[in-house]
């Protein structure tokens, strides 16, 4: 899902390839601290990446894990790395409201690619990019 340049391609088909059973959405509050932790690279913590606030459990896909390419998403509210398509650590951060709207567009099919896949675990603590 990403290019030669570096950037990650837009999700096209919401619908995984092999049905996902999801438990139901959990609203449980998750500090940035706690959030920073869940990087994959701290045993015993899980691997999450959040959208717009909300945070998704990605522990068992790999591409997330330590050496994947998403490893940059991961541990952090990443809404507008996702947004402008981008796989740069520094643009991996919740901030979206600014973005134009070819890129709020594309955030929302990530949230909508996301929430089809993955167990939402709760929401940052705080969050304003709701």
């Amino acid at each position: 899902m990403s290019d030669s340049k570096g950037h990650v391609q837009e999700p096209k088909n919401f619908a995984p390839k092999v049905p996902v059973t999801l438990d139901p959405p959990k609203s449980d509050p998750i500090t940035q601290d706690y959030l920073a932790k869940c990087d994959g690279t701290h045993e015993g913590y899980p691997t999450y990446v959040a959208i717009k606030g909300k945070v998704y459990d990605v522990s068992n896909k790999d591409a997330y894990g330590p050496g994947g390419q998403y490893h940059v998403f991961a541990g952090k509210d990443a809404s507008r790395a996702l947004a402008k398509s981008s796989l740069k650590a520094e643009e991996a951060v919740p901030q979206w409201q600014d973005l134009d709207d070819k890129e709020k567009t594309v955030l929302e099919e990530w949230v909508t690619f996301f929430s089809k896949r993955y167990n939402v675990m709760g929401v940052v603590q705080g969050a304003s990019n709701l």
